[in-house]
C-alpha cells in the first residue's frame, strides 16, 4: 500500500505511514494493518516483546482478534492501546467485552488542549489569558523573533537545548540518535515550508516535522542565542507540538510565550483547522504535579480541553503479564530513585 493511501484511513501522527517508516529505522518492527499501525518493543534479556498501538481508532472486537493473533505471532505478553477518541457521555465503549484492562503503565496522557485555527487571530487573543497576552508583549518589546529552520544549525541548536532541558528538569526523553532520525525522515521536503496549494496537496497526507527557533539578541553588536526551539508536526488538517526545549538564560524575555503565539500564526498560515498541543493534566491538575507549570502555560492559550478513552492492555499471555505489572513497578520505583 501506498504511503498516502495507507494514511487516509489514519488520524494522528503516531499512526501514519512516515511515523512507523521513522521507527523502522531506531530498529523497531513495525506491523500494519489496514487502518491500524503497531510497534514491537523486545524486552532486553528475554524472549518476548511488548506491542503499542497509539492513536489509532477505537477498538471493536475485529481488530482485538486480529492483534491477538499478531501478538501470539511476536510473543507479545501485551498489546497496549491508547485510542485517538475523545471521550464523551454517549460513547458505547465496554473494554471488558473486548478482553482488556486499564493500561498498568499509561505512555500518552488521557488529555490535552486543542485550539481551533479557524478563528481569527483577533478572536485567539481574547481567548487567551491576560497574563498570556501579557507576556507575549513583553517579548515583543524585547525583540524576541520566531523564526523556522531547516539547516543543521539550527537542528544542533534544537539537540543542544533538549539535552540542557532534560537534565534541568530531570526527565526521561529520547537519545540524541533518536532525535536525528526522525528529522531525517519528518522535516519538510521543500525545505522552509511553502505556504500555498501544492504544500498542501502535497502535505495534507504527510507527516511532516518543522523547526522553530525563538532568537534573542541582547544589544545590537551581539550574536542573537537560540532561547527556545520546538519541533511541530502537521498531519492532515492538525498542527501538532510533541517536541520543545528552553535556555534557562533571559527568562525575562518570555520567549516562550512568543513561541506558542508564533506556532499558532504558523498554524493558521498553513490553513490548518487545529492545534493538538500535546498532552495536559486534566480539569482538576495537582497543583504539586512536575508538569503543572506547564499545563498552566498551555492552559492561557485558550485551547478547548480534551478527555480521550484513555489506555488499554490487550492481554495476550496473562501469566507473564502479572510478572510484567510487578517487575514494571519496580523498574520505575529504581528509575525515581535515582533520579
Amino acid at each position: 500500500m501506498k504511503p498516502q493511501d495507507f494514511n487516509k484511513n489514519v488520524n494522528h501522527p503516531l499512526q501514519s505511514y512516515e511515523w512507523g517508516k521513522f521507527r523502522e529505522k531506531t530498529g523497531i518492527k513495525v506491523i500494519r494493518g489496514g487502518d491500524f499501525q503497531l510497534t514491537i518493543h523486545k524486552i532486553p534479556y528475554l524472549p518476548w516483546t511488548i506491542g503499542y498501538l497509539p492513536k489509532g481508532k477505537l477498538p471493536d472486537k475485529k481488530l482485538v482478534e486480529e492483534l491477538k493473533k499478531i501478538g501470539k505471532e511476536n510473543h507479545c505478553i501485551l498489546i497496549q492501546l491508547e485510542p485517538n477518541v475523545e471521550k464523551i457521555s454517549n460513547l458505547k465503549f465496554q473494554i471488558s467485552n473486548l478482553g482488556m484492562v486499564p493500561a498498568a503503565h499509561p505512555l500518552f496522557t488521557k488529555y490535552t488542549f486543542i485550539l481551533d485555527l479557524t478563528k481569527s487571530e483577533d478572536e485567539l487573543l481574547k481567548v487567551m489569558h491576560p497574563k498570556t497576552r501579557y507576556n507575549i508583549k513583553v517579548a515583543l518589546k524585547h525583540g524576541v523573533e520566531v523564526i523556522e529552520y531547516d539547516s543543521d544549525e539550527a537542528f544542533k541548536a534544537y539537540l543542544k537545548l533538549t539535552e540542557e532541558t532534560t537534565r534541568r528538569q530531570k526527565f526521561y526523553a529520547h537519545t540524541q540518535d533518536y532525535h536525528k532520525k526522525m528529522w531525517e525522515i519528518l522535516k519538510s521536503e521543500n525545505g522552509k515550508s511553502m505556504i500555498n496549494d501544492k504544500w498542501k496537496m502535497e502535505n495534507f497526507n504527510r507527516l511532516t516535522a518543522y523547526l522553530l527557533l525563538a532568537k534573542y539578541r541582547k544589544t545590537k553588536n551581539k550574536k542573537p542565542i537560540t532561547l527556545v526551539a520546538w519541533i511541530l508536526f502537521t498531519f492532515k488538517d492538525t498542527l501538532y507540538y510533541p517536541y520543545g526545549a528552553s535556555s534557562t538564560e533571559h527568562r525575562e524575555t518570555m520567549a516562550s510565550n512568543l513561541m506558542m503565539w508564533e506556532t499558532i500564526r504558523f498554524g493558521k498560515k498553513l490553513g490548518l483547522a487545529k492545534f493538538d498541543m500535546w498532552g495536559a493534566l486534566g480539569s482538576d491538575p495537582d497543583p504539586k504535579d512536575p508538569w503543572y507549570g506547564f499545563n498552566k502555560f498551555k492552559q492561557g492559550y485558550g485551547g478547548k480541553p480534551v478527555e480521550f478513552v484513555g489506555s488499554y492492555d490487550l492481554v495476550i499471555n496473562p501469566v507473564l503479564y502479572n510478572l510484567y505489572k510487578v517487575a514494571n513497578k519496580i523498574r520505575w520505583a529504581i528509575l525515581k530513585f535515582k533520579k
